[in-house]
């Protein structure tokens, strides 16, 4: 909502620019669409690596 409002405002100043925005914010979001895939691999990626590293203090405390 408050992305729409800033957007209204925008194109109450300055309609050529509020246009421009609004055509590009789709190519731009297709453009950082595989970096945003490749950080939530890395963040899969660091979890498991986080998981296998903590799982014999988990076991540790589990038997304690």
């Amino acid at each position: 909502m408050l992305t729409f409002l800033l957007w209204c405002a925008l194109f109450l100043f300055s309609w050529p620019l509020a246009i421009a925005a609004l055509i590009l914010y789709p190519i731009v979001w297709l453009i950082l669409l595989p970096f945003r895939i490749v950080g939530i691999a890395v963040h899969g990626v660091l979890e498991l690596v986080a998981a296998v590293i903590l799982l014999p203090v988990k076991a540790i405390k589990a038997l304690a």
